[in-house]
């Protein structure tokens, strides 16, 4: 990404499940296309049953050093992938002891950018336990966070990448991103600024859609000159921000939304738009923080 964190490798979870490799297939691309290394980081927390082993004597040094031989291995097919997929990309790996969110986030401190899966986000029963690694990297991480949703999803031609647009510093920060990675990708750019009229209306509504769409306006201003190649459309649509940027991510290549807009708390680094598209998002979501 276009920031201090520019040449630094992009970090990748690596889920120990073999068959979620979306996540894995989206750095290794995003990689190739900014000619940045990947780091492939497999975090070992408590043993699981999915470690466990009929030769494992039930001992903590048997567990560890048979869940550090399960992990050495799942990198080593990881890496496997990559290199098959995008021979040039160069691969380095991390094989860590703690919470995946932990590990991620501390890796997130010399990243261009943190790539995750969100097949823990598919119910609400497991979108706040420990499992969850998309919440708190998205929310901590001091540089962008892509969260890879499985099942792959079907896109639409011609190419796109949504952004959605507040007024805040999150949502300029989320439009660089946004025009970036339309950019490399040769895709057009959908801007979005959702306007959720207040429950006891406003007096001059037609004013308020006015006002949303001069400060729409204003915060793309600058970026269509820097990149002439992305075809840009940006609107006002009346919704609820969530409904409505999940219906837009439905054929898109990407989201981008800010960590947080107007109307967050000062505690709360994740706003409850950029929870909800993670939780309903089609296709991957890049959140940008400041």
């Amino acid at each position: 990404m276009s920031s201090a964190h520019g040449r630094e490798p992009i970090v990748v979870g690596v889920d120990p499940d073999p068959s979620k490799r979306l996540a894995l297939a989206w750095a290794a691309d995003e990689a190739e296309r900014r000619g940045l290394p990947v780091r492939l980081v497999h975090a070992q927390g408590m043993p699981t049953g999915g470690y466990r082993t009929g030769e494992a004597r039930p001992s903590w040094e048997e567990w560890n050093r048979t869940l550090h031989e399960a992990g050495a291995e799942v990198l080593k097919e990881a890496v496997a992938f990559v290199e098959s997929r995008r021979p040039t990309v160069d691969v380095s790996t991390v094989l860590a002891e703690g919470e995946p969110a932990w590990v991620l986030r501390e890796e997130a401190r010399n990243a261009s950018l943190v790539v995750v899966g969100s097949w823990h986000l598919r119910t609400r029963r497991e979108i706040f336990t420990s499992a969850s690694v998309a919440l708190p990297v998205s929310a901590h991480a001091p540089c962008p966070v892509t969260v890879v949703p499985e099942p792959e999803h079907t896109t639409q031609e011609p190419a796109y990448f949504v952004v959605g647009v507040d007024g805040s510093p999150h949502a300029a920060a989320a439009v660089d991103v946004a025009f970036e990675e339309a950019a490399l990708r040769g895709a057009n750019l959908r801007a979005l600024y959702v306007w959720h009229p207040p429950l006891l209306g406003v007096l001059d509504e037609d004013a308020a859609v006015r006002e949303c769409r001069r400060v729409l306006s204003e915060t793309v201003a600058g970026r269509t000159a820097r990149y002439p190649g992305v075809e840009l459309h940006h609107e006002v649509v009346l919704g609820h921000p969530v409904r409505v940027l999940t219906e837009a991510s439905e054929h898109a290549l990407g989201l981008v939304v800010g960590t947080r807009g107007h109307g967050g708390f000062t505690g709360l680094l994740l706003g409850s738009v950029s929870q909800g598209v993670l939780h309903h998002a089609h296709c991957p979501v890049i959140t940008v923080p400041v």
